[in-house]
């Protein structure tokens, strides 16, 4: 029988993922508006002689997606293996900076490195696992580079049940990706789940948010507290300087936007850059 204490994990969980999901259906209705709204292809078709002109309408069938993200547009909520997913960075949805689609590279991909995220509230500074999630840590890595970070504020805070601070999503609004997405790795780096399907995501740990399986795209959260989630959100980097400027973050709370305890931070945050070390 679950104990109080499993069942308050699990309806945090569920009303976490909830609001995911919510985002990403808002987020497919977005693209789907956009793709009728841009219909333009004109037709020409010669009937007996003469010229009709028509408009063609772009498809209104809703594309695959990316946060955050996330998702976390990202964060949590995810349910097919990786094994099942193509391997790969495909191209998926509107991107909200321009940045293109990286070119994956085995050899550079594997390359250790050291990520600093410059905020306004201090330096947040994790190492990436570029041997256990290659492809994400590798995209990461490539969207510094773009300096798609660069100025954009983190949308999302949790302050109960799950603690984390989602970033990455250059609209602010959860729904903005890099218009490319990929596969999940590494989910069983923090072990087999319990009895309630959860593994603890320890504080320190840096992992991609998500809206369902095989749908990364730039959003990720920060986990300043341990955390029951679901194993569907890959972690790519442990925080090894700035967990205290998360925990400070956290202690301003949020704005309840979607829920006690889930929203925007209330202490803004905006990451003013990133810059990646290597070695």
């Amino acid at each position: 029988m679950a104990s109080t204490k499993d069942r308050q994990r699990a309806l945090e969980r569920a009303r976490y993922e909830r609001v995911q999901a919510k985002i990403a259906k808002q987020r497919k209705a977005q693209q789907k508006r956009r793709r009728v709204a841009i219909l333009t292809a004109v037709a020409v078709v010669v009937v007996g002689g003469g010229i009709a002109w028509g408009v063609v309408a772009a498809s209104s069938s809703s594309p695959s997606k990316p946060a955050a993200a996330s998702s976390p547009s990202a964060a949590p909520s995810a349910s097919a293996s990786s094994s099942a997913q193509s391997v790969g960075y495909k191209a998926s949805g509107t991107a909200a900076k321009n940045v293109g689609i990286p070119t994956y590279d085995a050899a550079a991909a594997a390359a250790p490195y050291t990520a600093t995220i410059h905020t306004n509230r201090g330096d947040i500074v994790f190492t990436a696992l570029t041997t256990k999630a290659p492809y994400t840590t590798f995209s990461f890595e490539y969207l510094a580079g773009k300096n798609y970070f660069n100025n954009t504020t983190c949308h999302r805070l949790t302050t109960s049940g799950i603690y984390v601070l989602q970033c990455g999503d250059p609209t602010g609004s959860g729904s903005g990706g890099p218009g490319y997405q990929f596969q999940d790795e590494n989910l069983n780096y923090f072990g087999a789940p319990d009895s309630s399907g959860s593994v603890t995501y320890k504080a320190g740990a840096v992992a991609m948010a998500n809206s369902g399986a095989g749908t990364n795209g730039s959003q990720f959260f920060l986990v300043y507290k341990d955390s029951p989630l679901q194993p569907n959100y890959t972690p790519f980097g442990t925080i090894t300087k700035g967990l205290d400027i998360l925990q400070s973050i956290a202690a301003g709370g949020s704005d309840n936007a979607n829920g006690s305890g889930d929203g925007k931070p209330k202490l803004t945050t905006t990451i003013e850059s990133v810059t990646i070390t290597k070695g």
